[in-house]
């Protein structure tokens, strides 16, 4: 299936569709006010949608510390999911943080997301560790991975 949506980096006008994906996916939903503080915080921040027919299907945000990148966030429109949309843009941010010199990834999913997991593992990503009830909403516990980026990531 070739790929019908472009990928460019998240504007401030995003922000209403990137919140009702948000809200749509994740039981802890990230704020109008999170959203917009992450898309213009440029220095240490970077978020991409990718849009197909004028319309955001799915979005990733990520930090970078130092030479690595910390996952923020990633979701993909309802309906949208298991089309490609989460992986290619993990391909461009992977692209560009090589570009950048970073050297690691990391980031804390669900215990209970197998699909985002299947996704990460797919990229290099391992669990190292548990954060006991990471998620204040549902007590859930969060999985700690890490993944190799540079030369020989």
């Amino acid at each position: 299936m070739s790929q019908t949506w472009s990928i460019r980096v998240a504007e401030r006008r995003d922000v209403p569709e990137l919140l009702a994906i948000e809200v749509e996916q994740f039981p802890e939903p990230w704020t109008r006010a999170m959203l917009l503080d992450e898309i213009t915080n440029t220095e240490t921040r970077r978020y991409t949608v990718a849009i197909e027919e004028k319309r955001i299907i799915g979005y990733l945000g990520v930090m970078y510390v130092l030479d690595e990148l910390h996952v923020n966030t990633i979701g993909t429109l309802p309906g949208r999911e298991s089309q490609g949309v989460a992986t290619s843009l993990m391909d461009e941010a992977w692209g560009v943080a090589k570009a950048r010199g970073i050297v690691r990834a990391t980031l804390e999913v669900a215990v209970t997301n197998t699909r985002a997991q299947a996704l990460y593992f797919r990229f290099g990503f391992s669990p190292v560790g548990v954060r006991k009830n990471y998620y204040e909403r549902t007590k859930e516990d969060a999985l700690v991975l890490w993944a190799d980026v540079g030369p020989g990531g």
